[in-house]
């Protein structure tokens, strides 16, 4: 993973897109997450998996464009869920701080 994440970065330096503005690249990423919500929305697997991959090289050159590493950003999304206790409500997972704010939507 490591080693695909490095050339994914690669490829963005080749082309310049490590050196345009974050907004470029949030739009962008909005942009693919558009075309992951078309290709559910449409049970379109192979879509999905296009749209899913490249919504993950967008999040990648959106972090460098951030002057963020996204192997450090990823790890610290899962410190802060790995003992997260919940539960999952309407097929989405709701943390325990929320459930007991009341903020499962039940």
């Amino acid at each position: 993973m490591d080693e695909l994440i490095e050339n994914v970065k690669a490829w963005a330096t080749e082309r310049g897109i490590d050196k345009q503005p974050a907004d470029a690249g949030y739009r962008k990423t909005v942009e693919e997450l558009g075309e992951l919500s078309s290709a559910y929305s449409r049970n379109n697997k192979e879509m999905m998996i296009d749209s899913l991959g490249d919504t993950a090289v967008c999040l990648i050159n959106l972090a460098t464009q951030m002057g963020l590493d996204f192997n450090e950003c990823l790890e610290h999304a899962y410190n802060e869920i790995k003992d997260r206790k919940g539960k999952t409500v309407n097929g989405v997972f709701v943390k325990d701080a929320d459930l007991k704010n009341g903020k499962d939507n039940q």
